[in-house]
């Protein structure tokens, strides 16, 4: 089985070296790289199946280098290191694109958690649309859960793979109230602090994509006191 790829971004060269030296421990082929300029060199050669990318790097930041790279149809899933430890930049974060954030210092198995659950997240490849794919449908969206794909009226719509993950289970859970705690559980699959707010994050970034107006929304709604509700129906 071909291993998957990781870039690692970091100017400090001891946690690029730890972090390559426990990643390829664990079965992946890891390059790394100290800049943007040195980032884009090797995504010119190709793509990787997982961007480890700090926040804080001379010149280009990594906030700047995330919001480029995600304006890429199909770019893969970005997890963000930062010293940066507080709630608003961990939201900044995941608002430019980026799948996950872990401040630092971070214990390495951790990063490998959330590279493991990111990537379980994403799945493989896109597969051929089938007569038997399994299609979710509401208002004028299609989601084709084995394609990985939503369009709407023809026209596909990019998701990053947090996003998709999320509307994956909000439409194999419709008409049913989520609470945030389980909806954390079933993106990260991890431990994460009990006042983390990042999913709401993710659910105005996907409101941006399928409501006519995200600010009265007539699919993911929230429920008061419970968390949100997905009405595949609208409002009607």
């Amino acid at each position: 089985m071909e291993k998957n790829v990781i870039y690692v971004t970091d100017d400090d060269p001891g946690i690029r070296e730890l972090v390559a030296e426990y990643l390829t421990s664990q079965g992946y082929v890891v390059e790394t790289a100290e800049d943007a300029a040195s980032l884009d060199r090797l995504l010119a050669a190709r793509l990787p199946d997982l961007l480890v990318l700090d926040w804080m790097m001379p010149g280009e930041d990594g906030l700047s280098i995330a919001r480029r790279l995600r304006a890429q149809p199909g770019f893969p899933p970005i997890i963000m290191l930062s010293a940066r430890g507080e709630d608003i930049d961990r939201i900044i974060g995941l608002e430019v694109g980026a799948d996950d954030y872990l401040p630092k210092p971070f214990n390495p198995r951790e990063l490998l958690a959330r590279i493991r659950a990111v990537m379980r997240r994403q799945g493989g490849a896109a597969v051929p649309v089938a007569e038997t794919a399994r299609v979710g449908r509401f208002g004028p969206f299609s989601v084709n859960l084995d394609a990985r794909t939503l369009t709407r009226d023809g026209a596909e719509i990019v998701l990053t793979s947090g996003e998709y993950e999320l509307l994956e289970i909000f439409v194999t859970h419709a008409n049913r109230a989520l609470s945030r705690d389980w909806l954390m559980d079933q993106l990260r699959g991890f431990e994460r602090d009990p006042f983390d707010r990042s999913i709401d994050v993710r659910v105005n970034r996907l409101r941006k994509k399928i409501e006519d107006d995200p600010a009265n929304p007539a699919y993911i709604r929230t429920q008061r006191g419970q968390g949100y509700l997905f009405v595949p129906q609208g409002k009607g």
